[in-house]
């Protein structure tokens, strides 16, 4: 017997089509485009973990800095001196954070299993970056709406996650096989949520998008 398709976590849609020839129950949202994976298979928290102890990114990567400096530059290009930011998800090696603060800015740090301080939810930013993290959301409506709650009026928030516009075999695209990703966005599912939340989109090649906070 066939499972119902899951809600679509980021608009909550009830039409989801199962996608074939993946490895995990997979659904792609007509309403937003958004191709999520069953909750049922999600890891737990430790396997979780255990998959983000193996990242090795660390600050003197200078090939991680090329990497991240795909956002960095255009979002350096919209902010102001002296802005203050929260790098959301920086994971167990932070490098963005650094990059930033060497420009100047003043960046805070929040991630669940590594920087789990709830005080930096509390405040507001100029600015706030969620550098491959989108993709791990379990429930990214209500993510996406808290941080934007977070940023102040002219605020962005800057987003890299690699989108699935352009990939048509789904089970060999690496994205697919991460067992931690569970949302692939395409610039629709962005749009979609810049509609939403009144915000202004761009978008910088396959994975940067700033959405600006109205002033």
């Amino acid at each position: 017997m066939t499972n119902p398709a899951p809600r679509c976590p980021l608009c909550f849609g009830d039409r989801s089509l199962a996608i074939g020839a993946v490895t995990r129950p997979c659904f792609r949202c007509p309403a937003c485009d958004l191709i999520h994976i069953a909750p049922d298979t999600y890891l737990d928290a430790v396997a979780e973990k255990a998959q983000y102890d193996l990242h090795e990114n660390n600050a003197e990567d200078q090939a991680y800095r090329a990497f991240l400096s795909q956002l960095s530059d255009p979002l350096v290009d919209r902010l102001g001196p002296g802005a203050t930011g929260l790098d959301f998800g920086c994971g167990p090696g932070p490098t963005l954070s650094v990059m930033l603060e060497e420009l100047g800015y003043t960046v805070s740090l929040y991630d669940p299993f590594y920087a789990p301080d709830n005080g930096q939810l509390a405040r507001t930013y100029d600015f706030i970056t969620a550098t491959e993290v989108a993709e791990h959301l379990h429930h990214p409506a209500q993510e996406f709406t808290q941080l934007w709650g977070l940023l102040r009026p002219g605020g962005v928030l800057g987003v890299m996650t690699w989108m699935s516009d352009d990939i048509d075999d789904l089970a060999g695209w690496h994205y697919m096989r991460d067992p931690t990703h569970i949302c692939f966005y395409s610039k629709k599912s962005f749009h979609w949520l810049a509609e939403q939340l009144g915000g202004t989109l761009s978008f910088y090649g396959n994975k940067v998008i700033l959405l600006s906070k109205p002033v």
